[in-house]
């Protein structure tokens, strides 16, 4: 039993964490913050963390039922959260290069940490952190939950236990993203960034081709079948 629920956790936390991908996510979560201190992005990474874990345990417990009470399949979450997640990444791989601000200079205008955390839910948390794919993971993990009380609390034991790690994993990474820069360096960092915003774009795309994968198989099946 013991030997089960800990293979399971390392299943669903190596899954969700691949798909997260919050080493180069992290780099998107510095662009995003570049104007705060280094004890500000610590308590929005925190923030963030904490709502992804939230988000997490709201698709493992309840995103079935959620997802049947409004009618929308597995393949719509995942077109219009690729297509979201894609969006992000294409406005953030043809942004332009930000100039270095000039100090005491009045058109600067620097974006509040009161602002930041305003974004802490969207578009930070969902859906650059938890997006549609590691939302869909979560559902498709507990899909076939048992109704069995010992199998049903060794589910939710390993639900609880990996969406706490990924949030530890969070929010290590992300507080630890300027740090992760200054040891690149400038150029380093402006690359890292391109490239994790490509990435980002690529995953997206990737989501929305699932989706429509699994809407149209089923209506080709039925017109071969015809």
């Amino acid at each position: 039993m013991i030997e089960s629920l800990i293979s399971d956790i390392l299943f669903g936390f190596t899954g969700l964490i691949s798909i997260i991908n919050p080493i180069g996510i992290a780099f998107v979560f510095l662009d995003r913050t570049s104007t705060l201190t280094d004890e500000e992005r610590r308590l929005l990474a925190k923030r963030v963390a904490t709502n992804a874990c939230f988000v997490l345990l709201a698709a493992f417990f309840v995103g079935t039922p959620i997802l049947h009470f409004f009618g929308i399949s597995m393949e719509a979450l995942r077109i219009g959260g690729g297509l979201a997640v894609a969006v992000s990444g294409w406005q953030m791989l043809n942004a332009p290069e930000p100039e270095p601000p000039v100090a005491n200079d009045p058109a600067v205008k620097p974006v509040s940490a009161w602002s930041a955390t305003g974004k802490a839910f969207f578009p930070l948390t969902i859906p650059l952190t938890t997006g549609p794919g590691s939302i869909a993971t979560a559902i498709a993990l507990n899909a076939n939950r048992t109704h069995k009380l010992s199998a049903w609390l060794l589910s939710s034991i390993a639900s609880v236990a990996i969406s706490v790690l990924v949030m530890v994993v969070i929010y290590y990474v992300y507080s630890r993203a300027a740090r992760l820069a200054h040891y690149l360096g400038v150029e380093g960092t402006r690359v890292a960034m391109r490239v994790s915003s490509f990435l980002l774009l690529c995953i997206g795309v990737q989501i929305i081709l699932t989706g429509l994968t699994g809407f149209l198989t089923p209506i080709a099946g039925l017109h071969v079948a015809n």
